[in-house]
């Protein structure tokens, strides 16, 4: 990272944390200049940067100011689903095919996109690793790693958890083709047809395609926006509904955002202790997080196996790889033999590709420029939000991924928002893809993981156009 983006970034986490505020003039040039010892030229850069995102603005002989929005959007408080609901069928598959096509143009504006912009990861260095990873393949190794994945990568993923103080054996990892398939395998291992699958509500729409298609039921329990799913009414749920297991992503949840707290996770774990439930807990996008030091996964409280972590390459270094892994506890040789009956392997070329990269490619390094960039964009779309969407609107700020979860005003229905913006080129993630019951009407999901420039401010700017015109219509 270039020193005048470190002050950009630096100056940026200001803003975000609301040390200047907006309409406040920042410090001049030379003032920046002196107290960071750096040169002008260095400032200069940093604030044509912030400019250029949307961050700060130039006022003639003036200075540069912190972007004044019109009005201040509100916070989401707490979701509007304060009751569990019945346990239940899922019928969510249409919907969620209609959106997830809506977004694979390159010409759509990817508002509604699943994933961050691919242009954010080294795919040309991956290449190359792939290159000589295929010239010393050892032929054996195509045997030898079946079911549970190639020695090196898990290896490295073995590191990755010692980093966090998380003591994995090598034969609990099972490496799959992407998260997603890691998350099925689980699934498979822990139910049966007909079981219930106590889920956060609103909750990733994988999960519940997943659970309809095992001929599963599901339970929503309320989750908080900040803190993640209510505990109290998890636990009177798993009385009332007696469910098989557990699906939660307690970092960065997609959508809402929320992380759980420590003194949650623990609780949690306490939770799942006593009730003897396994937790599926989806992990894929802790390594995204803007604060200092990495949130804990659960699965770091765990001391009996019942956390099968999930997580993946996909959002944090090589999109379409498709190389994701579970650490499945006392369910490891269950899922290591349903994924030998289902897939296979994982392909061989490509985990030993991700392992050199890890070993070798500076993977941390890589993250942190994701970060700062991911970080930044966050600011530079909540800005815009603010300035075209109405007052009423209320917004997730979270501390990690690339997700808005957006409350609008009740009269707002989002289906209608969703295919009037497909007529503007523009993708959204409607509200009712996130739950079995179809709640959340007049709620979107916003994907900031995509590079920031006037066509998406124009893009935001059209989406707030539309719903004034559904509320004044």
């Amino acid at each position: 990272m270039k020193r005048y983006e470190e002050l950009a970034e630096s100056i940026a986490k200001s803003i975000r944390d609301e040390v200047f505020r907006g309409g406040e003039k920042l410090p001049s040039v030379r003032e920046v200049s002196t107290l960071k010892g750096v040169s002008a030229s260095t400032v200069f850069k940093a604030y044509y940067l912030l400019e250029a995102r949307g961050l700060i603005t130039t006022r003639a002989r003036s200075g540069y100011y912190v972007n004044n929005s019109i009005k201040k959007l509100k916070p989401l408080d707490v979701t509007k689903t304060e009751e569990v609901g019945p346990h239940q069928e899922v019928d969510v598959s249409e919907l969620v095919f209609e959106v997830m096509e809506a977004t694979r143009s390159q010409g759509c504006v990817p508002l509604g996109a699943a994933f961050p912009s691919p242009l954010l990861y080294p795919f040309d260095r991956l290449a190359k690793m792939m290159a000589h990873s295929v010239q010393k393949m050892d032929p054996w190794c195509t045997v030898e790693y079946l079911g549970p994945g190639d020695s090196e990568l898990r290896r490295q993923i073995a590191l990755r958890y010692r980093i966090d103080g998380i003591n994995i054996p090598l034969d609990e990892i099972v490496v799959t083709n992407g998260a997603l398939e890691a998350l099925n395998l689980c699934l498979s291992a822990i139910t049966r047809p007909g079981d219930t699958v106590l889920i956060e509500s609103p909750t990733f729409y994988a999960a519940l395609q997943s659970i309809e298609k095992r001929g599963l039921k599901a339970v929503e329990v309320p989750g908080h926006p900040v803190t993640g799913i209510d505990l109290d009414l998890m636990e009177q749920t798993i009385l009332k509904h007696q469910p098989t297991a557990c699906w939660i992503m307690t970092t960065f949840q997609n959508p809402l955002g929320s992380s759980m707290p420590d003194a949650n996770k623990k609780r949690l774990v306490e939770i799942l202790k006593k009730y003897q439930l396994p937790l599926i807990e989806d992990d894929v996008y802790g390594e995204l997080y803007f604060d200092e030091k990495r949130p804990t996964p659960t699965k770091f409280y765990d001391d009996e196996g019942l956390i099968l972590h999930c997580s993946s390459f996909s959002k944090t270094l090589a999109p379409g790889y498709r190389v994701g892994w579970v650490s499945a506890g006392r369910f490891a040789k269950k899922v290591q033999r349903l994924k030998l009956s289902t897939t296979h392997t994982t392909s061989i070329p490509v985990q030993q590709t991700i392992a050199n990269y890890l070993a070798k490619g500076g993977y941390d390094r890589h993250l942190r420029q994701l970060r700062h960039t991911l970080s930044l964009q966050q600011l530079c779309y909540f800005n815009s939000v603010e300035r075209h969407f109405p007052e009423e609107t209320r917004i997730s700020k979270p501390h990690g991924g690339y997700f808005f979860w957006i409350e609008l005003p009740q009269k707002v229905d989002v289906l209608k928002i969703h295919r009037a913006a497909l007529e503007h080129g523009i993708s959204i993630a409607p509200g009712p893809i996130f739950s079995a019951q179809r709640q959340y009407k007049n709620y979107i999901r916003l994907n900031y993981g995509h590079e920031w420039d006037e066509k998406v401010d124009a893009a935001i700017a059209t989406l707030g156009t539309l719903i004034m015109n559904q509320l004044t219509g």
